[in-house]
């Protein structure tokens, strides 16, 4: 038995604990529990992540025929599971003791205590912040559009941003919405070449460079964008009834920096190449750390690196 520093007493110490059930958190899983490490995962929500809301994932390496996110993160949930990964629906609140050689993981249920932490906290949605997106938010304003898009069935649609989200939202809402049309700040796209193309190319779909969204208008319901030319400064008008906002994320690292964790300028974990943070026996996996791409693919191999990475600190450190 062991007494934490907060008086808690427990006989249970993991050897990992993933905060996080994305892609990252349960290729993370995966690897722990092959590994043959006692693993727990946190999960505040569901499964998924960000990639859950995918409408369709057609660049994970072997998944040639383009699984839907929902589809593919719940085969990796029954991975993790087939390995008997425990995994509970719970929002970590803090960790106490974080640079000990036992940290307490506290949630609103409990505590967990631990010999490592993998940080796969995942990011959200940014906010444009400009007028009627906070009164009209679920009521034709919305950042998910496979959550989102069957609301907009036969209707004029619009998608804000210039990334690969941005093009497979629009793609994706073409397929029942009467049009879409894209805004982008500028004449440059983020997104691949090859989504740009297909998106060029639908009939259902308008491009707007040099176009931004000023605000949203509708009463009760988004039925006007007023938007803004970046270069001339003309003020316009775009009739829609649904819009997804795509121009990026922002980290959920709250919980990480309350911990002491090193964060960058923008707020993702600053990480060294085996994924670890400032702090010993504490790592990073995802979107919520500083990486130059946040895909499936990355996070899945950010996950093996870290459990790995883990591992290995576990092995050093000795019982």
């Amino acid at each position: 038995m062991i007494i934490t520093n907060n008086g808690a007493m427990s006989m249970d110490i993991y050897d990992i604990i993933i905060i996080g059930g994305g892609a990252a958190g349960m290729s993370a899983a995966i690897y722990a529990l092959r590994g043959g490490m006692k693993t727990l995962v946190l999960e505040r929500l569901a499964i998924g992540g960000q990639a859950a809301k995918t409408y369709e994932i057609d660049n994970y390496p072997g998944f040639y025929n383009t699984p839907s996110g929902p589809d593919l993160m719940a085969d990796f949930k029954k991975h993790a599971e087939k390995l008997g990964a425990q995994i509970r629906t719970e929002a970590v609140r803090d960790i106490i003791n974080i640079d000990g050689d036992i940290k307490t993981v506290k949630t609103r249920r409990g505590e967990y205590n631990t010999k490592t932490v993998i940080f796969a906290l995942g990011a959200s949605p940014k906010k444009l912040g400009v007028k009627g997106e906070a009164e009209l938010m679920g009521a034709g304003v919305s950042y998910c559009a496979t959550c989102d898009g069957a609301f907009f069935k036969d209707l004029d649609t619009a998608v804000i941003g210039g990334g690969n989200t941005a093009m497979e939202d629009a793609l994706y809402l073409s397929r029942f919405a009467s049009h879409v049309t894209i805004l982008n700040r500028s004449k440059r796209f983020r997104a691949s070449k090859a989504l740009l193309d297909k998106a060029y190319n639908n009939s259902k779909i308008t491009i707007l460079p040099d176009t931004v969204a000023e605000a949203f208008l509708g009463d009760m319901r988004l039925d006007t964008i007023v938007t803004k030319n970046t270069q001339t400064g003309e003020i316009g008008e775009l009739k829609a009834n649904g819009v997804i906002i795509a121009v990026g994320i922002t980290p959920d690292t709250e919980l990480a920096k309350k911990c002491g964790v090193a964060l960058s300028e923008n707020g993702f974990i600053i990480t060294d190449t085996n994924l670890k943070t400032n702090i010993d026996g504490v790592y990073a996996a995802g979107d919520c750390r500083v990486s130059p791409l946040r895909q499936v693919v990355t996070a899945a191999a950010d996950g093996a690196v870290s459990a790995t990475s883990a591992i290995n600190y576990l092995m050093q450190i000795g019982d």
